[in-house]
C-alpha cells in the first residue's frame, strides 16, 4: 500500500502539473498549480472514472 494523501475540501494540496486537452487549439496543454495559484485563479480538483474522456 502506497502513502497517497488523502484531501479533503479546504486543505491546501501540493504543486502539481497536469497533461489537458485544449479544444479551442485541439491540441495539448499543461496546467501547473503554481502558475494558476500565482495568477490568482481558483481551483476545483475533480475526479469522476471512466466519464469526461475523450476517445
Amino acid at each position: 500500500m502506497t502513502d497517497t494523501p488523502v484531501y479533503q475540501v479546504g486543505d491546501v494540496v501540493d504543486d502539481f502539473t497536469l497533461t489537458t486537452y485544449e479544444p479551442t487549439t485541439k491540441g495539448f496543454g499543461e496546467f501547473k498549480l503554481s502558475e494558476a495559484q500565482k495568477n490568482g485563479k481558483w481551483t476545483m480538483l475533480f475526479f469522476y472514472p471512466a466519464d469526461y474522456t475523450f476517445v
